[in-house]
């Protein structure tokens, strides 16, 4: 019995994390969540006491954790700052393709709506942009950036490769994250060896 109600919340959980990177909060509904999930009615305010925004919260910290998993895996292969800013875009890219252009960041739908409150939603998606940005940040140190460049520099990288995945996403043509991963990489690599020689 235990088991099943641990499967029926992640699968609630996996379904609103999924809809709510396509859709956003607003757009999406309870009824949505447990129709699309095949989670009984009443199992929704168990497993979520207080309802939509604790479900928000946390699908936002899964689904940023395992893209966070993923970007570290991306930049924890790369060759240097340049690879690992397009191999990011690369990520982002795929994931865009593999979704038909359906997903994009799995926590910027809700961010953008969230961004002006607070709140759980709202610290679970600053929570989240945070670890990724101290992730990358701490590779750039790594390759010999000072920490005020490492976090200057992630902030960059990050902030330009959202802005990319959104214009690919309503472009429906993942070119331009590589073209901004291309460049913003370039500018990057110069920032970390600058910063080690001066």
């Amino acid at each position: 019995m235990t088991r099943t109600r641990g499967e029926t919340r992640a699968r609630i959980l996996r379904t609103a994390a999924e809809l709510f990177q396509r859709q956003g909060y607003g757009a999406t509904g309870l009824n949505q969540v447990l129709a699309e999930s095949g989670a009984p009615k009443g199992s929704l305010y168990f497993h979520f006491p207080q309802g939509k925004e604790q479900l928000a919260a946390e699908a936002v910290a899964l689904a940023g954790g395992e893209m966070g998993e993923r970007m570290a895996l991306a930049v924890g292969s790369a060759a240097g700052p340049e690879d690992a800013v397009r191999r990011l875009g690369e990520l982002l890219a795929q994931g865009l393709r593999d979704s038909d252009f359906q997903d994009g960041c799995p926590v910027a739908t809700v961010a953008l709506e969230e961004a002006g409150g607070s709140g759980p939603i709202h610290d679970a998606c600053r929570q989240t942009y945070d670890a990724w940005l101290s992730g990358l940040a701490e590779r750039l140190r790594g390759w010999g950036a000072t920490e005020d460049d490492a976090r200057d520099l992630a902030d960059l990288a990050l902030s330009s490769l959202q802005g990319a995945l959104l214009l690919a996403r309503v472009r429906k043509d993942t070119s331009v994250i590589a073209s901004v991963a291309r460049r913003v990489g370039a500018v990057v690599e110069h920032g970390v060896r600058n910063g080690r020689n001066g």
